[in-house]
């Protein structure tokens, strides 16, 4: 009889300890969701050159997470229209990769975001540019020599490679065509041009000067293949957005958390940064309202 008591107590007991988690679970935050579009994330990379491009975003997550004292779910895509889709994105909280591009797709998925850093890069900069390349044995010496050339742009989504590129053009008098030959990839565009050279053709392409690297390093274009003959000038690299729809004291919150978390140097070795999360010094911070 007191055997069946005792089961009956700890059976109790069990229920109210079950029940007790079941609230804490309940009350406890929701996970906050962090986009990284990041080119030079691991996931988006490749390990071709060593040290380089293999940012390791799981780690500046487990930072955030002990700081905001919630749940933060990293969800690694180049496109913030196809991360709204995955099934564990509920909102996207932080954004964090190519200024340009997560402008770009801020409004096609009509999100409101709010740029609160910039990430430097191993050279303490938070831009980069975009370089005019053409076959080592081409003739061309400068940019005023590329007027008859074929020309590959970058995406439009693409500053440094499509809206810099074509001020840099006209600056040096070459005329921008009206139907423009893109390549999406800096390699696409490498290639492209490297056999027009094979075939006697005249060619030049515009590429980011962050992926010459991983161009020679990959094998994707023989080491000395290409030669540059412009550049343009600095524009902003990677940035990092907050959701302006978010609560001001959660905003507050992460911004500062982001910014306090490269003070650690393990982390800024893991994310390839000098001088870490730096702030933002722009006064118009909102990009795409919703319509």
């Amino acid at each position: 009889m007191r055997y069946a008591r005792r089961v009956f107590v700890c059976a109790i007991l069990l229920s109210l300890v079950s029940v007790v988690a079941s609230e804490e679970k309940s009350l406890a935050p929701e996970p906050l969701t962090l986009v990284v579009m990041d080119p030079l994330a691991k996931p988006l990379s490749c390990p071709c050159v060593a040290g380089y491009a293999q940012r390791d975003y799981e780690k500046l997550a487990e930072a955030l997470q002990k700081t905001l004292q919630r749940e933060v779910v990293v969800v690694f895509n180049d496109s913030l229209v196809a991360a709204q889709k995955k099934k564990q994105v509920i909102r996207i909280d932080l954004v964090i990769g190519k200024q340009s591009v997560i402008l770009q797709d801020a409004k096609a998925s009509k999100l409101n975001l709010k740029k609160v850093a910039m990430l430097s890069g191993k050279d303490g900069l938070t831009t980069q540019r975009g370089l005019v390349v053409v076959a080592t044995a081409d003739p061309a010496k400068q940019m005023s020599d590329l007027k008859d050339y074929r020309i590959y742009f970058g995406p439009q989504e693409c500053d440094e490679k499509h809206a810099a590129a074509m001020r840099l053009l006209t600056a040096a008098g070459i005329a921008i065509p009206q139907k423009l030959d893109t390549a999406v990839a800096c390699d696409e565009g490498a290639i492209k041009i490297l056999e027009m050279a094979e075939k006697g053709e005249r060619g030049c392409a515009v590429i980011s000067s962050y992926a010459k690297p991983l161009l020679e390093g990959c094998g994707q274009v023989k080491k000395g293949a290409l030669r540059i003959v412009g550049e343009t000038e600095d524009v902003p690299f990677v940035a990092a957005y907050l959701n302006a729809g978010l609560d001001s004291k959660l905003q507050s919150a992460i911004s500062d958390a982001l910014l306090k978390s490269t003070a650690d140097v393990n982390l800024r070795i893991a994310l390839e940064t000098k001088r870490g999360f730096v702030a933002d010094a722009e006064t118009e911070n909102e990009v795409a309202k919703k319509k």
